[in-house]
């Protein structure tokens, strides 16, 4: 009976310790980085708008700017000004610059000589709630595109904040939209400079 009692207890923590693996929003998906690419010949980037898949119309330009700021703060690429990458797509003539073609990278390449061009999509930003509790939850995927062959070398995805089970317990707001960003950049960053 005892050795019973002992193993419904082993179980009870098993069951506990998956259902707080289970509960868990800071997802990270393994990245792609192409094994032909070198990535020390990557010295400037354009980053072109993200595409914005959530109900807040700025929300992509803001994870757009946030990423620029602190890739350039790596002080390892060299990222274009957005205003020289507006003027890029324009002479480029990209109709549709979250998701340009081949072709229009090659384009884009000739106007503004960069090595690589980074695309990114927001799939989440915003708070989500369940019950009462309710938290902040962003969702970004990039990926790296060698301008010269217009070849995905590399692609990630970061998924930061959103309700934990001690937000459903407690009852608390999760963490700031600010330190959610940061979150989920700097994951993206370590993804790329792994």
């Amino acid at each position: 009976m005892k050795q019973q009692k002992s193993l419904l207890v082993h179980w009870i923590i098993y069951g506990f310790f998956l259902l707080l693996a289970g509960c868990s929003s800071n997802l990270t998906t393994p990245a792609y980085t192409s094994s032909q690419m070198d990535f020390s010949a990557v010295r400037s980037v354009a980053v072109l708008p993200f595409l914005n898949l959530t109900s807040d119309d700025q929300a992509s330009e803001r994870m757009r700017d946030a990423f620029m700021g602190m890739l350039l703060a790596t002080e390892v690429i060299y990222v274009l000004p957005p205003g020289e990458v507006a003027r890029g797509v324009d002479r480029a003539s990209i109709r549709i610059p979250q998701t340009p073609s081949i072709e229009e990278i090659n384009k884009l390449n000739s106007v503004l000589d960069v090595d690589a061009v980074i695309t990114g999509v927001l799939r989440e930003y915003g708070t989500v709630r369940s019950g009462s509790a309710e938290a902040n939850l962003v969702a970004l995927s990039l990926q790296m595109i060698e301008t010269q062959t217009g070849t995905i070398v590399w692609s990630a995805e970061a998924t930061k904040g959103g309700i934990t089970l001690s937000d459903r317990m407690l009852g608390s707001g999760g963490q700031p939209m600010n330190d959610v960003t940061l979150l989920v950049i700097n994951d993206l960053l370590d993804q790329l400079f792994d």
